[in-house]
């Protein structure tokens, strides 16, 4: 193929934009041409190189009956891109699993790979999951956010009371800081946002990952590995004996992990972590199961935020509407209420792959505790509300600042129900 051809194919995605059907058939024939010249190498480079300009956060591949099945995630959703065909699926999975160092003769048991940056000149690692199924190997290469590019807390999507009481909280001299929510959530930003707050030369900073996802300047970031018996636990007790200020937990996953950070935040270590949870008040129950006393939970829980993403009106398809009955009951609008506001949603365009959204935010709930919340804990016997206390405590719900975004016209009801939906589960 000549230099030209193939810039010229190189071009497509970025000059031919007509929607989410004719960029996944720009981007087919992208990968098509090359693969019918060239072999998969180039097919796997492409591929690569596209996710990260759409700005995808995934790529999944999976075996089926005809072949591979390629998509991509952005924004939250997941796009079909293309079937390659069975040929060359034994190609383009060795491909992947040479790159991310995995062993390509194991196709019977799950493994986990990583591909570096230098491997595919980029400025983002890719960490690589695969497993067997049916039909063969299946492989999702998550795309790791840039390492050079920190998000800052009043960038997340906090409400203004929010942001104003995370921002003082994460200043903390001990305690534990968390970000819970399922995966996805964003938590780790959180984490990140909060540490890079306290990366000052005054202060000793230790962060202990699985894996690391973004190296930090002036920061000692541990990689621990279970393999060798090197895991969690034992790298927080060493930990605590190297006089740390900061430390950040990657998560607390079981209740040794959970008694050491409440143990370390207790005796004047400030301790950022993540906890999968479904809200703030879940956390409560989550640190009872792991065997941490309430009195320890009212005493080293400074803050916990609860998180989830939800998708962004497209700035270029905007229109307003009026609100119908289901909205109306969706944002709790009184009858003048409804009358006086106009919604916004997005038409879909050439900008945001025809679906009305683009980007991300986030909706947070953000947890202290009062005094009336201490002694509801403290002395909880089963029928205590604790969601009631803490709201009328003055917490805003994930529900309510999900409200107030679609009022101003950040996102739509359908996001604020599936939120809703979200939750119950």
């Amino acid at each position: 193929m000549s230099t030209e051809a193939t810039t010229g194919s190189s071009a497509t995605l970025d000059t031919q934009s007509n929607g989410l059907e004719v960029r996944q058939k720009a981007l087919q024939e992208e990968l098509r041409e090359l693969i019918d010249v060239v072999g998969p190498a180039p097919l796997v480079d492409l591929l690569l190189e596209r996710a990260f300009q759409l700005n995808a956060t995934d790529i999944h591949i999976d075996p089926n009956k005809e072949g591979l099945r390629v998509r991509l995630r952005v924004d939250g959703m997941l796009h079909d891109v293309l079937q390659l065909p069975k040929k060359l699926t034994a190609q383009v999975i060795s491909r992947l699993k040479i790159m991310a160092g995995m062993d390509i003769t194991e196709r019977r048991a799950a493994q986990d790979g990583h591909i570096s940056k230098s491997v595919i000149k980029h400025q983002r690692d890719i960490r690589v999951g695969g497993g067997p199924t049916i039909y063969g190997e299946r492989l999702v290469l998550r795309l790791m956010p840039d390492e050079q590019s920190f998000t800052r807390l009043d960038e997340l999507g906090f409400e203004p009371e929010q942001l104003e009481k995370v921002q003082k909280l994460v200043e903390i001299p001990y305690g534990v800081f968390l970000s819970v929510g399922p995966v996805g959530s964003g938590k780790s930003t959180t984490v990140y946002s909060a540490l890079t707050k306290r990366n000052r030369p005054t202060e000793s900073v230790v962060t202990i990952e699985d894996p690391v996802e973004r190296q930090m300047e002036g920061i000692n970031q541990i990689q621990i590995d279970a393999k060798i018996g090197f895991t969690f636990v034992k790298c927080l007790r060493g930990v605590l004996r190297q006089d740390p200020d900061v430390m950040m937990v990657g998560e607390i996953r079981d209740p040794e992990t959970a008694q050491i950070a409440v143990r370390a935040g207790l005796t004047g270590v400030t301790v950022l972590s993540t906890l999968h949870a479904n809200d703030s008040l879940a956390v409560i129950d989550v640190f009872r199961e792991f065997g941490v006393s309430p009195m320890f939970i009212v005493d080293a829980l400074k803050c916990i935020i609860a998180q989830r993403l939800i998708r962004k009106i497209c700035p270029h398809c905007r229109e307003e509407y009026t609100p119908d009955a289901a909205a109306v009951a969706a944002l709790k609008l009184s009858d003048a209420e409804a009358a006086a506001t106009k919604l916004v949603r997005g038409k879909g365009c050439d900008h945001c792959f025809s679906t009305g959204y683009s980007g991300r935010t986030g909706v947070f709930e953000v947890l202290t505790f009062s005094s009336e919340l201490r002694q509801a804990i403290l002395g909880a016997d089963g029928k205590v509300d604790l969601r009631s206390v803490a709201v009328q405590s003055g917490l805003l719900t994930l529900e309510d600042a999900a409200r107030r975004k679609v009022l101003r016209g950040e996102t739509t009801v359908e996001e604020l129900l599936q939120l809703q939906t979200a939750i119950v589960d």
